[in-house]
């Protein structure tokens, strides 16, 4: 059984790599069964199976919100690949990296297909470990030169635009979320808040708007606005019962679920239309499946030969 650190995945999976799988894996599907969810002592653990003819992967994702105080991080993940015919273990893989890479890279591949062509302001709001990799995703499918970033804490966007201006972008931290969110082409939120920090009124026409920090009922990034004349995707349908930013606005009526344009799915079989003029606003919401993780996996694996 193969080994892959964290730095042994980040190094086999450019962003075009991480996209180009995420685009066939949707396209050709896979078994995906519900999450478990467990309880352990002092985490909450997440165990993720798919499976394809070929392979069958495992991802455990521990969350321990007490971390904090330990100094440590909050969460931890592994990614265990088998052959799908034998059950032999093939590789064991680091689940945080892959988590990263799989989550930024759907986010790009659902801007390869709403996002304008010429795309070239990003704003980056949050500052963790996903807001690092966003520019270099959305670059891999438009041309982004200008990132502007926003956190809470502006110490931290202060660093992470340091982080970018090192890796070849005209980065900066953004003082006003408004006046940043007006100015941006593509909106892309990677935060933990649970009362909206993006605004519908910021958003200039012609916006996309990403959305990834919210996976369950209780977290929101955004208000009722921001879906309002705007065209709606998701990664899955399972968006529509997990995250707080659509949970809310359906309650009101701000859309109703056949309001919905399309998926990844739809988007890459070509059975929903993506972008369809330069001044729509689209969003985003993204809550993960393990249909990418195994995409990514497989990718490492097939990487090393």
């Amino acid at each position: 059984m193969k080994h892959f650190d964290a730095a042994a995945v980040r190094a086999a999976l450019p962003f075009p790599v991480v996209i180009e799988a995420l685009r066939a894996m949707f396209a050709t599907g896979c078994q995906v069964p519900l999450r478990h969810t467990h309880q352990v002592e002092g985490f909450t653990s997440l165990i993720m199976p798919a499976w394809t003819a070929r392979h069958y992967g495992v991802k455990v994702i521990n969350i321990a919100p007490g971390n904090a105080a330990r100094g440590l991080p909050g969460l931890h993940a592994s990614y265990l690949l088998h052959d799908a015919a034998t059950g032999v273990p093939l590789a064991l893989l680091d689940g945080d990296e892959i988590t990263a890479r799989r989550t930024v890279g759907a986010s790009a591949l659902a801007a390869s297909h709403l996002a304008r062509e010429d795309a070239s302001h990003l704003l980056v709001v949050g500052a963790g470990r996903l807001a690092r990799w966003l520019p270099a995703a959305f670059a891999a499918v438009r041309p982004i030169t200008h990132v502007s970033v926003w956190a809470r804490a502006p110490q931290q966007a202060q660093a992470l635009a340091a982080q970018l201006q090192a890796d070849g972008f005209e980065a900066e931290p953004a003082g006003d979320l408004a006046a940043a969110c007006a100015q941006a082409d593509i909106v892309s939120c990677a935060t933990l808040a649970t009362a909206p920090v993006v605004h519908g009124a910021w958003l200039r026409p012609g916006s996309h708007l990403d959305l990834i920090g919210s996976f369950s009922p209780a977290m929101r990034e955004t208000d009722d606005a921001c879906f309002v004349d705007a065209s709606l995707y998701v990664d899955t349908p399972e968006a529509l019962q997990k995250s707080g930013d659509l949970l809310g606005p359906l309650s009101r009526g701000i859309f109703k679920p056949e309001d919905l344009r399309g998926t990844l799915e739809s988007l890459v079989r070509g059975s929903s239309t993506g972008r369809r003029s330069a001044s729509e606003r689209t969003v985003f919401k993204a809550v993960g499946t393990a249909l990418e993780d195994l995409a990514a996996a497989v990718a490492v694996v097939e990487a090393a030969g």
